[in-house]
Formats: C-alpha cells, sequence, structure tokens
C-alpha cells in the first residue's frame, strides 16, 4: 500500500480507497468492477484545485462581462451585470457557491460575451488570464495550486484500469485549455457547462446557447452519462452541487477544506455535502489529517 498515495497520511481514508480501487480490479473480489464501468469523476474547484476566495474561472468571466458593460453602459441596469458592477453580495456569494440560477443567468450572459469565438481564439484568452492571474492568498499562478494527493490518486485509478473524468459546474472549455498539462487529464474527458458549436464559413464558432443543463446538482450525473453513456462507479467532490454525482457512485470522496493553515478552511456550500456523507458512510477527506502535503 506504501506505494500508492504517497502524500496521504495513513488511515481510514487512504486504506478505504486504496482497498476499493484494488478490489475492483480484482476478479476473486466482491468488488470487482468490470473494466467498461470502471469510470470515475472528480468535480474541479475545491477538489482539484484551490476555490478561494473565488472560483478560478470566476475572475476571468467577472472582467469579460465588465468590459462588456464598458461597451455598452445600458447592460448595468440588468442582471447578471447589475449584481456584478455594483458587486452585489447576495450575487456574488451566490456564485462563489454556484446557486444553479445565479449560475445560470452568469452562464447566459457569458454565452453572449463570446458568441462567434472560436475554440483557438477561446482558448487563448484562457491561458493568456492563466499565465498573468495570481492567487490573492498564496500570490502564484492557480495552477501552481492542485492537489497533489488527488493526482496521485488520478495514478492508482488508472494503474487499475480506471477512466478518470472531471465534472464542474465550471465552463467546460475553459477547464480544457489546462487540463492536459496541468492536471493530466485529456480534453474529451473534461464535462462542464457548455455552449453549442456550430460550423459556419469553414470554421467552428460558440454560439449564445447553452449545451444541455449547467452541470451542477442532477446535472453533473446527467452530463457524465451523455459522455460516457454510464454512470461513475468512484465519484469525488466537496461541495453540495457534488451531491447527486456521488450519490450515483459505489464509492464516494469528500474533500473537507478544514486546513487554514495550508489552505483554507470553510464549509460555506458545503453543509448539506459534510453532513450527508457522515450519514451515508462516505470517505471524508480532512485535509489537516489525511494529506501530509497538499500542492
Amino acid at each position: 500500500m506504501a506505494e500508492w498515495l504517497a502524500s496521504w497520511v495513513g488511515g481510514a481514508a487512504k486504506e478505504g480507497i486504496v482497498s476499493f480501487v484494488e478490489s475492483s480490479a480484482d476478479q476473486g473480489s466482491e468488488g470487482f468492477v468490470p473494466v467498461a464501468d470502471r469510470v470515475a469523476a472528480f468535480d474541479n474547484d475545491g477538489t482539484l484545485w484551490v476555490e478561494q476566495p473565488s472560483p478560478v474561472q470566476a475572475p476571468f468571466l467577472l472582467e469579460k462581462l465588465v468590459a462588456e458593460v464598458r461597451e455598452n453602459p445600458s447592460l448595468a441596469e440588468i442582471d447578471p451585470f447589475k449584481g456584478i458592477v455594483t458587486r452585489d453580495p447576495v450575487f456574488l456569494d451566490g456564485l462563489a457557491r454556484q446557486v444553479p440560477e445565479v449560475v445560470l443567468s452568469f452562464l447566459e450572459a457569458v454565452g453572449a460575451a463570446w458568441e462567434g469565438t472560436t475554440p483557438a481564439e477561446y482558448e487563448a484568452e484562457v491561458l493568456a488570464f492563466l499565465e498573468e492571474s495570481r492567487n490573492e492568498r498564496f500570490g502564484v499562478a492557480h495552477t501552481a495550486l492542485v492537489y497533489r494527493p488527488m493526482l496521485e490518486l488520478f495514478e492508482l485509478l488508472r494503474a487499475h484500469e480506471w477512466r478518470v473524468f472531471v465534472c464542474s459546474g465550471g465552463g467546460r472549455d475553459f477547464m480544457r485549455a489546462y487540463s492536459e498539462k496541468v492536471l493530466g487529464v485529456a480534453k474529451e474527458n473534461v464535462i462542464g457547462s457548455a455552449p453549442e458549436y456550430v460550423f459556419r464559413d469553414g470554421q467552428l464558432v460558440r454560439e449564445n446557447a447553452m449545451r444541455g443543463n449547467v452541470a451542477l446538482g442532477p446535472g453533473k450525473p446527467e452530463h457524465l452519462h451523455a459522455r460516457t453513456g454510464r454512470l461513475p462507479r468512484f465519484a469525488a467532490g466537496n461541495g453540495d452541487v457534488d451531491i447527486e454525482m456521488l450519490e450515483v457512485a459505489d464509492f464516494a470522496v469528500v474533500i473537507v477544506h478544514d486546513d487554514e493553515d495550508r489552505e483554507f478552511s470553510y464549509a460555506a456550500g458545503a453543509e448539506a455535502i459534510l453532513d450527508k456523507g457522515t450519514q451515508k458512510g462516505w470517505t471524508m477527506v480532512s485535509m489537516s489529517e489525511d494529506w501530509s502535503t497538499i500542492f
């Protein structure tokens, strides 16, 4: 067991995860999972990298919409632009907590802002933002704040023929811009809220329309099934919007942010999953107690 999850402290969480994954690949075990069904799904913000003081994508999108208001001041009178320019605490808190109706309103405005943009053009904007932007607390690039223990978990799963997917309420194309280099996850294995695309005048461009529901709450298993034809047998998340994804899995992991010294300590937006995870016997991973190294 020592060869796996090197940044994890020995204990119930580590032992439970390793035991499940190893059993899943043992045909003689009651926990055996056919290779085709070995689908593992992970939330992104707060599960794979730091989401405080706000999800990484938020300032990228906010800056874009503020620029839209500069070009068309009348937008400042309607939501979500009004909530952004006035820094309405209710709106911003709803966005940080990923409240579905707030996120949907936000994404509709985002869809209009990037309408007609090619995938390459959008990706270039994302990469430029990630190159320049820094986390407010740590003062380093967001891509330096990926959780090492979770990357080790990816390695464990792949070594036992699991396919790893990222499933987030955040923008699919935003995550795809860095997923291969930073997370080691292929673009096609990144699932999230996404626009429709249309091939027009010899190129693929974004439309101002959502592809399916927003990938939050029930939208997560919906998107996972649409992409894979299956539901995850292993799932990990950290917020209330991840509950449905964890409920459909055989093995569920909840990342608990309780390490103020090395990361953050908070439960906002995770009250329900912390309660449900304890009740259901999900594997509750304490950052302070279960991880010897975070980044």
